[in-house]
């Protein structure tokens, strides 16, 4: 009884103090759309052929072929399963993919920002998202998925390496028994699969725990495992001269599942995520925790959507495979779709949560006229796995704090309001 009667004083608390923007922001945890963009792998020959039909679809085609030196309708449409296979290839046409049906499912871009709550892809479709965001443009994105994948390639070049799906079986078995023979659990997919990499000897001496079964993948090399190390040094230098934004949406990051909202950082983990695991089970989970409610995938479509299946019931799913399915997606959009949050404040000076979790002050507590130097810990979230600190990337003058020490706070929940210092 104790423990119940403190919760209902917390919760009057919390609803004395919401204020008209915590009320729409309550309001769009019952709708919450989120947009999903796949990686390598997902592509199959002609996947591309339906989509020259719609207006508009050709031309940004033929404009992305230019700047990425690949050409995206050929290998979209004609080239055969070997060919879109190599990584060079495969990274910019997926890219591109779904960069241009992504603008025929939200021909203005704002009407993205009015509907879309949250945004992630899995691992080269991180890219894409990141687009979708506003964090780079189009243009930026290709060069550098272009590069991307040229970098990749020249790494698992190097050494005979690969890539197997082991379905099924206990995660902590699976994780154990790869580890075991020097292979990396390169993706954490949830739904019961976990995709191990490395060397080709390491990959013949895996013996899958009871309850598993193992499938070879077909690619090039054994991606986000240190064998990609070389691929992430080249990107590096280029991510550092590419000019950014802050996202405009909850952006959901394929290292840990947390909300990034700085732009600077989202090209940092783009780039380290190359050599690193993708955990989509975490970026499921932030969906989860952000009350998800529906998710259309981008072509090439039905990989993501299939998980989600599995590991999020209860939310509407649809993959967009070809413009047959507009029609369904935008209904989907019109029943879920919400303004974010996100978006309709001065998204380069807001500190948001980047996991659901309780929000603690700093030491050093900011009070409203207070300078935070950029960099600054004005205080943690602390979740279930870990406590994550929170600054403040760009500083500023604090104009008023959305949340208070001891708040449960949602991913990508504003905490901060900032006013950008003079030299910034």
């Amino acid at each position: 009884m104790p423990k119940l009667i403190g919760f209902l004083q917390r919760f009057a608390h919390l609803i004395g103090r919401v204020t008209a923007t915590d009320c729409g922001f309550l309001r769009k945890a019952r709708a919450v759309l989120v947009v999903v963009a796949p990686g390598q792998g997902a592509q199959s020959p002609g996947f591309l052929t339906p989509w020259l039909d719609v207006p508009g679809v050709v031309e940004r085609l033929e404009w992305l072929s230019l700047v990425s030196g690949i050409d995206l309708i050929e290998h979209g449409t004609r080239s055969d399963a070997d060919t879109i296979r190599d990584t060079a290839i495969a990274q910019p046409l997926i890219v591109g993919a779904g960069l241009v049906t992504l603008l025929s499912l939200f021909p203005h871009p704002s009407g993205a920002y009015a509907s879309i709550s949250a945004g992630a892809g899995h691992s080269v479709g991180e890219i894409t998202a990141a687009v979708g965001a506003g964090v780079m443009t189009a243009e930026q994105a290709m060069v550098f998925v272009r590069e991307r994948g040229k970098a990749m390639a020249h790494a698992a070049a190097v050494t005979k390496t690969g890539m197997s799906a082991v379905l099924g079986g206990d995660p902590d078995e699976v994780v154990a028994a790869a580890r075991e023979v020097g292979l990396t659990p390169a993706n954490m997919n949830g739904s019961g699969q976990i995709v191990v990499a490395g060397t080709m000897e390491q990959l013949a001496s895996f013996v899958a725990p009871d309850g598993a079964r193992v499938r070879a993948l077909e690619v090039a090399g054994a991606f986000h495992t240190e064998h990609m190390a070389p691929a992430t040094a080249v990107l590096g230098k280029i991510g550092n001269a590419i000019t950014t934004h802050d996202p405009r949406i909850r952006l959901i990051s394929n290292k840990d599942g947390q909300v990034v909202h700085d732009g600077r950082e989202v090209i940092r983990r783009v780039v380290q995520q190359v050599s690193q695991p993708v955990r989509w089970d975490l970026c499921m989970q932030t969906m989860l925790d952000l009350g998800v409610t529906a998710m259309i995938e981008i072509p090439p479509a039905g990989t993501l959507t299939g998980l989600a299946k599995r590991a999020m019931p209860g939310v509407e799913t649809l993959a967009l495979k070809t413009p047959d399915d507009l029609p369904a997606a935008w209904k989907l959009i019109e029943k879920h779709g919400v303004h974010s949050v996100i978006d309709s404040t001065p998204t380069w000076r807001l500190v948001i949560a980047p996991a659901k979790g309780t929000f603690r002050l700093g030491a050093h507590q900011f009070v409203d006229g207070d300078i935070v130097p950029a960099t600054t810990e004005i205080g943690i979230i602390k979740t279930l796995r870990e406590e994550i600190p929170i600054a403040a990337p760009h500083g500023g003058t604090v104009i008023e704090w959305l949340a208070e020490d001891g708040d449960p706070v949602a991913p990508g929940q504003p905490l901060l309001r900032l006013h950008p210092l003079e030299q910034i």
